[in-house]
């Protein structure tokens, strides 16, 4: 099992740690800050060893690195981890205005479920089952959403359940969320968001979520 550094220090952008396993051109490390598609997440870049991952994915509470055939790493040997931080920190922030967008739409929404996630560094999207058009509803949820973003309230992370690597984050009074990804510190470094909605067929809509930067 791979001790997952990112959920402890999600701004670290360097990491020394040592190969714990290799199978050809997998392999595992003891410890990591490099974040493995999760939860609609998607993986981070970077490279270890100076070497560019070409893949990481989950499997079960371990994570499995794909690097080019001539890697040449040692199971013992130690290494450096490098992920590209704008690509972090965007993903992060979008991931946290995914999850506090969706928490609005329980809170506010009888029946309504969640069908798809997915968290690029450009925008993130939430597909949920709805009967009619979100549109109508989207100007309100967005003034919720960047109220709380704007209050800056702190965002607590942590372990439901540490053995199977169950963590939620929460903000006192609003909402405690099951979820394993990465997590900014506050909501106010999310930055003011805007929403759009994309109808993808009967009953179902798609929501997505974009920064407002110039």
């Amino acid at each position: 099992m791979t001790k997952k550094v990112f959920w402890d220090d999600p701004y670290a952008t360097t990491h020394p740690t040592c190969v714990s396993s290799v199978n050809g051109c997998e392999f595992e490390l003891e410890s990591t800050i490099f974040f493995a598609f999760s939860g609609g997440q998607e993986s981070d870049h970077g490279s270890i060893a100076g070497i560019q991952v070409l893949s990481a994915r989950k499997e079960g509470l371990r994570i499995i690195y794909t690097l080019p055939p001539s890697h040449g790493l040692k199971v013992g040997q130690s290494v450096q981890v490098e992920i590209e931080w704008e690509r972090r920190y965007r993903l992060m922030r979008l991931h946290f205005a995914a999850e506090l967008v969706l928490e609005i739409f329980y809170k506010e929404l009888n029946s309504v479920g969640k069908v798809g996630a997915h968290i690029t560094p450009d925008k993130a999207r939430i597909d949920f089952t709805w009967p009619e058009s979100i549109s109508p509803l989207l100007p309100v949820f967005s003034e919720m959403a960047n109220e709380i973003i704007s209050s800056n309230r702190g965002i607590v992370t942590d372990f439901d359940d540490i053995l199977n690597e169950r963590r939620y984050w929460e903000i006192q009074g609003f909402s405690r969320v099951p979820c394993g990804g990465t997590h900014v510190r506050s909501t106010g470094e999310v930055g003011q968001i805007r929403l759009k909605r994309n109808n993808i067929g009967k009953g179902k809509e798609r929501v997505e979520i974009f920064l407002c930067e110039p």
